[in-house]
């Protein structure tokens, strides 16, 4: 039988690979040079702009004030001049929609001047607002098909930058865009308004510790990216991989992660290579991108920030992985950003860490002794309280398909959402619930019994590496995020539900203490224990993978929402929709159509996927079988014929397994072919209820499959290839 050519073909390519990228020239420019440079950032503006229209741009961006509209031209004109001298010849205003990536409208500076020429114009009205098509996003209802009017509304607080291309700049500006009635119809919107939320609750907390003018309080946030890069000759081999972003069959290799070898290992030269160009073309963008290393299963990696305002942070998320797949194309790889785009082996996460204040202080640093600190012990009971009351809507946060894969394989968090303190703060709040904490357990040091190494700070408690909800430090690790997911999301909810803690609070000590600064300590620890008392439940420093968690969970009460049909069925709990129209981060309506279009987006990507799994099985694993179990039999009918009595197990248990596939692929077509009735709800309900299991029984089978038809005839780059062959 001939060989597979396309497999084949593959894996030569991989391994006489040779770097088509010229090296960078890293010596000449060095990083620090460039870092920045294409931003229009707040060196390139107080060089440019008329010194009242630098300061009235200042106090927008970190005082929170109105922006002016009289100050836009000026604005304009000197972006415009700046992105020419860049080599821009179009703008764009970049936005994101929620179909969770980035959009972007280009329009040319370029008008005709009725002369036969042209002449480069941009005016403050086209850099404030612009008009795209709205139809063809989703929009849960809240506009019809026909009503297309949408609007991008600059966003001051987010510079704009120069996106290079080797034919030439274009002039990005990060926008929000929203309905023509006003509705939300992006992730940005929504976020400054949490963050417009969170800093009016926080003001009023720091008012009664004295703080008359503390400045703008914002979230920070620095999202850890995992990802995988295969060689793309194996990426347009795999069909499933294409075009789900995930392998829906695959035997396990002989050789996976369990040698642990991988997690911060020696970087293969050429994945260093397109690490290092990702980093520099990051750099020019000011995202400042400061880890890298390999991660646990092989061929995934880790890029990793520094915390920053959480809505630029968002913002450069969007950057970092537009940047890594393109930057992995031009190195011959395909970078996966899929939670779990290889069975058996570790997901990949984007570990969110949260805190929140602003350029002189971080709320959630406790200090020294914590247990003395009233205004940290405040802010991180909010917190607290913030996820124990809101536990449903942090999971629904990071529900989608993809991450259901991975959430709780002992490897990510399990979708029952908990808090890790550390032993330090958890001894605090423990002894705050029992009535007044009057001391912390200090950190020390660490001796490794080497004399000639230092001796070694020590921190105060462990970190936990299960945990969904983790403190570590000066700030919380919401390590249940997507690796493809945009951390919008997850910030939205986290901003809210802190900002309805922090209202809860601050109305408390208000009434408590009426004015008079000298009741403000019995106050704060007699609300702390009550908090303690109520919300402790959620609090556990253990190993959340254990079965005995998840009985105890049960047993506090704790959600145990295992899937994303019954996370974002959650939110309709009519409390969620009160608290974020409260404070008037998504209106009722908004807020529907969010559970509207994630769980049609579920029912698409499972759409997708089971089709895909149904040709796989037809098209390319059931031939290769057929022509195995041929095979097989004519070297039975040889062998019987040469008057040799043969063992006939394996075209017994090929031809029995030939028989299960075209019953699963059957199963699975009808699965396919029924259309569920009623809400989204339910169509979402039999996805995963009736296309999920069809789809597992071929799986199931392909993978028995792969391990016994014979390599020449297998059709689909293997794990160990993709895996391993860099």
């Amino acid at each position: 039988m001939k060989s597979n050519t396309a497999r084949q073909a593959a894996i030569s390519a991989v391994t006489n690979y040779t770097p088509k990228t010229t090296p960078l020239n890293f010596l000449d420019t060095p990083a620090k040079a460039i870092f920045g440079c294409n931003t229009f950032n707040d060196e390139v503006m107080r060089d440019r702009l008329p010194k009242h229209i630098y300061k009235s741009i200042r106090k927008t961006i970190k005082q929170g004030e109105k922006l002016d509209s009289v100050v836009a031209d000026a604005v304009a004109t000197a972006m415009k001049d700046w992105a020419i001298e860049k080599g821009a010849t179009h703008y764009a205003h970049v936005f994101y929609p929620l179909t969770g990536q980035t959009a972007e409208k280009h329009d040319s500076f370029l008008s005709p001047d009725g002369q036969g020429g042209a002449i480069a114009e941009f005016s403050g009205k086209q850099l404030i607002q612009g008009e795209p098509d709205a139809s063809s996003f989703p929009s849960g209802g809240l506009r019809a098909t026909f009503e297309a009017r949408g609007y991008t509304a600059w966003d001051v607080t987010s510079p704009a930058y120069i996106l290079e291309n080797p034919n030439g700049t274009t002039l990005c500006i990060p926008t929000a865009y929203c309905s023509w009635t006003g509705d939300a119809l992006d992730k940005k919107t929504p976020l400054l308004r949490s963050m417009q939320a969170l800093n009016k609750q926080a003001q009023r907390v720091l008012k009664l510790f004295g703080h008359a003018n503390p400045g703008l309080i914002f979230a920070t946030a620095g999202p850890e990216q995992e990802y995988f890069l295969i060689d793309r000759n194996f990426y347009f081999a795999r069909p499933d991989l294409l075009l789900a972003g995930r392998t829906l069959v695959g035997a396990k290799p002989a050789k996976g992660q369990e040698f642990e070898d991988q997690y911060f290992g020696a970087i293969p030269e050429r994945v260093l290579a397109c690490m290092l160009e990702t980093e520099r073309e990051l750099y020019k963008l000011g995202v400042p991108v400061k880890t890298r290393h390999n991660e646990v299963a092989p061929s995934q990696y880790e890029i990793a920030p520094m915390y920053e305002n959480a809505n630029v942070a968002a913002d450069h998320q969007q950057l970092v992985m537009l940047t890594l797949q393109r930057v992995a194309q031009k190195h011959g790889l395909a970078c996966l950003l899929a939670e779990k785009p290889f069975a058996g082996i570790n997901g990949s996460g984007k570990h969110l860490n949260w805190s929140l204040g602003n350029d002189s202080m971080n709320l959630l640093e406790p200090g020294e002794t914590p247990h003395d600190n009233a205004q940290f012990l405040v802010f991180c009971a909010a917190v607290i309280r913030a996820v124990y009351k809101n536990a449903k809507l942090l999971r629904a946060a990071v529900a989608h398909a993809g991450n259901d894969h991975r959430l709780g394989a002992n490897e990510a968090p399990p979708a029952i959402i908990s808090i890790f303190l550390g032993e330090q703060l958890a001894d605090v709040f423990e002894q705050i619930k029992a009535g007044q904490a009057k001391k912390s357990k200090k950190a020390g040091f660490l001796n490794v019994g080497v004399d000639t190494l230092p001796t070694l700070p020590k921190d105060a408690g462990d970190r936990n590496r299960t945990s969904p909800f983790a403190f570590t430090g000066n700030k919380f690790e919401f390590r249940a995020v997507g690796s493809s997911q945009s951390i919008s999301g997850p910030l939205v909810i986290l901003n809210t539900i802190v900002s309805d803690s922090l209202d809860y609070i601050a109305t408390e000590l208000e009434k408590a203490t009426k004015g008079d600064a000298k009741k403000l300590n019995k106050a704060v620890q007699s609300l702390l224990q009550s908090i303690m008392k109520e919300c402790h439940p959620i609090l556990f420093n253990g190993d959340n993978y254990s079965e005995a968690w998840h009985k105890e969970a049960e047993k506090r009460g704790l959600p145990n929402l295992r899937d994303t049909v019954s996370a974002h069925a959650a939110v309709a709990e009519p409390q969620f929709a009160k608290m974020f129209e409260k404070f008037g981060v998504l209106s009722k309506r908004e807020l529907h159509s969010r559970q509207e279009i994630y769980l049609e987006r579920y029912c698409k990507d499972i759409g997708t996927e089971s089709k895909l799994t149904l040709s796989l099985a037809r098209k390319y694993i059931l031939p290769a079988a057929y022509r195995y179990q041929s095979e097989l039999a004519s070297t039975a009918s040889a062998v019987k014929a040469a008057g040799v009595d043969a063992d006939n197990a394996t075209l017994a248990r090929i031809s029995a397994l030939v028989s299960e596939m075209e019953e699963a692929a059957d199963a699975l077509e009808k699965a396919i072919g029924h259309e569920a009735s009623g809400s989204v709800l339910k169509h979402a309900e039999f996805f995963r209820d009736t296309v999920i299991p069809a789809m597992l029984a071929v799986r199931k089978i392909a993978d028995q499959m792969e391990t016994i038809i014979s390599d020449d005839l297998w059709p689909l780059p293997t794990y160990q290839e993709m895996l391993f062959i860099k």
